[in-house]
């Protein structure tokens, strides 16, 4: 039985630097090719990093992306690369390239382009023609697909696998969102066992923007088993050999019958054949690894560290700064940061007012000594009180409402970007997604800042992802009346959150629904929802799409997030 070795190269690339890119790529394909590879596999589109987006639209971008592949292939040797980079005939394509002695052997260009949820590519991409030959590495036919061509049980690995493809490569930047890796997986193993084809997925890993890339990298036998997988969050060189057997049998008895179509030509690009008369080779090879999964919070928590980190580090901030309130966001936000870039690097400011509690304060303080991060306080009450004299005369005759609530999250706002303007922190706002759909965030004032680390996670998840943090710490990292205590802005005598919305147990399902779900109001009255509260929360997302607009990004966890992801209209009647 022939053996050949695959390397899944799950690295993190950065969109736009290319030359960076290149540098990560040949890293890794210099790594791959020591540890005996046959063939090194690379992320969807490695070489300008994923998405590109406008950056498509720039001539000179896509030239350089060229280049970069040139320099790349003129590397390669023996082990053949499969690497993605955009490809240029008349029209722009997400491809793939086939490399080996030192050139560009074939390109493969994706066929199913997805254009949903946070995914654009018929907006930049013409679609691939079907497949159009397979590679033959080490006498063993290959066929190569990119990311959503996998997702299609009829669509090139299908074909390929009629034309007698022993393996197909999968190259991927597929974004995470929480049960999305499972899904992967059960679709993988089935598009392998359907084309009686081993199966190798690799992953990109990081995060851009709001979109974070979990790896998770795979590989899979003809009969779907899975066979190794890259643990998530982290770069990975994931070596494994698939053993090559003759699947012929399978197919000739597979009820679906015999392909018919014609057969795709196979392009030799790795000579030293494998035949099934030889001792396998690499008989020395890697034990398979199957890295654990996550536990469902665990991940998310690693997810949200992630896409700090990436947006951090790619953007090039030194430090970070976060108003520290004492209550569970704040204190949550601080310890992704903390996890994310490390305590020398974050920078904590409780700012209490006339209203603060003094149990605010302490907890703030006891978390940011907990973390080892450097904390200071700023009261903002003088500038409080002249902000009030200073109105006093318009305001005159009219009672005290939520103007003067805000306008101390605005002095807040204010104190943070001064912070951030003088010493080049970036500014990590600390609402969630519930505050974020209801419109319970004052604009220019707790929304202001950079990245919004929590802004897709709801309130009842920010609680069991502290006391998780909490457990994985072995003690109360997050002090735990910051656990317990009722949720409160602090902008008015004993204000509750509970006083202004309906308990988040009951927000955030309605909010699920509305949000991620695409339910109308009368859907989710119809599941059993309350009425009343169900057409007062409704209306609240709808009003508050404006305030979303002009809030800063943060990382996509669920299965639609406010931003790139959920584009709804501003000015908009339509109530369900």
């Amino acid at each position: 039985m022939a053996r050949l070795r695959i390397a899944a190269c799950q690295i993190d690339t950065h969109v736009g630097d290319l030359d960076g890119n290149v540098e990560r790529v040949l890293d890794a394909y210099r790594a791959a090719t020591e540890a005996g590879a046959d063939l090194a596999a690379f992320p969807e589109l490695a070489l300008t990093g994923y998405p590109p987006d406008d950056l498509l639209l720039k001539p000179g971008f896509v030239t350089a992306n060229l280049e970069a592949l040139h320099e790349v292939a003129a590397a390669t040797g023996d082990c053949v690369a499969v690497i993605g980079f955009v490809d240029l005939d008349r029209d722009l394509h997400n491809a793939a390239a086939v490399c080996a002695g030192g050139e560009v052997r074939g390109v493969y260009r994706k066929c199913e382009l997805p254009n949903y949820a946070v995914f654009d590519e018929l907006r930049y991409f013409g679609r691939g023609r079907q497949p159009e030959t397979l590679y033959s590495v080490r006498g063993v036919p290959v066929g190569v697909s990119i990311c959503e061509d996998a997702w299609s049980p009829t669509g090139p690995i299908a074909d390929q696998a009629d034309s007698g493809a022993e393996v197909v490569i999968n190259i991927n930047a597929s974004p995470y969102a929480e049960g999305k890796p499972a899904r992967r997986e059960r679709m993988l193993a089935t598009r392998a066992a359907d084309a009686s084809a081993a199966l190798v997925y690799v992953n990109q890993v990081g995060a851009q923007d709001e979109l974070v890339f979990d790896g998770g990298s795979m590989a899979f036998d003809a009969d779907g088993t899975l066979l190794a997988r890259s643990p998530q969050m982290v770069e990975d060189l994931l070596v494994v050999d698939i053993d090559i057997g003759p699947v012929y049998r399978k197919r000739l008895l597979d009820p679906r019958g015999r392909p018919v179509d014609e057969q795709l030509p196979v392009l030799e690009v790795s000579s030293t054949p494998v035949t099934g008369g030889d001792p396998p080779a690499h008989a020395d090879g890697p034990i398979a690894h199957i890295a654990p999964v996550m536990a469902p919070d665990d991940e998310v928590w690693e997810a949200l560290v992630l896409g700090t980190r990436g947006y951090v580090e790619k953007n090039g901030f030194s430090d970070v700064v976060i108003g520290l309130s004492g209550g569970i966001d704040s204190s949550i936000v601080a310890v992704l940061a903390v996890d994310a870039i490390g305590p020398d690097r974050v920078h904590t400011v409780a700012m209490p007012s006339r209203y603060s509690s003094d149990h605010s304060l302490s907890d703030a303080e006891k978390l940011a000594a907990n973390l080892g991060v450097d904390h200071r306080t700023i009261p903002i009450e003088p500038a409080h009180a002249a902000m009030l004299e200073m109105l006093a005369p318009s305001f005159a005759g009219l009672d005290p409402d939520l103007t003067e609530e805000n306008v101390q999250s605005r002095i807040r706002g204010q104190v943070l970007m001064a912070l951030s303007n003088k010493m080049g922190w970036l500014v990590l706002s600390t609402g969630n997604k519930s505050e974020a759909a209801v419109g319970y965030a004052t604009l220019y004032g707790d929304t202001v800042g950079g990245y919004a680390l929590i802004r897709d996670v709801l309130k009842t998840r920010v609680f069991a992802l502290g006391r998780r943090r909490n457990e994985r710490a072995g003690h109360d990292l997050i002090p735990d009346a910051v656990l317990t205590k009722p949720p409160s802005a602090e902008l008015r005598p004993d204000q509750r959150d509970d006083e202004t919305l309906p308990p988040y147990e009951e927000l955030d399902p309605i909010l699920h629904a509305y949000i991620e779900l695409d339910h109308t109001a009368s859907e989710i009255i119809a599941a059993g929802h309350d009425a009343e509260v169900v057409r007062r929360v409704t209306l609240l997302v709808d009003r508050a799409e404006y305030k979303r607009r002009q809030s800063p990004p943060g990382p996509r966890v669920t299965g639609k997030a406010f931003g790139k992801d959920r584009r709804l209209p501003i000015t908009n009647g339509f109530r369900g």
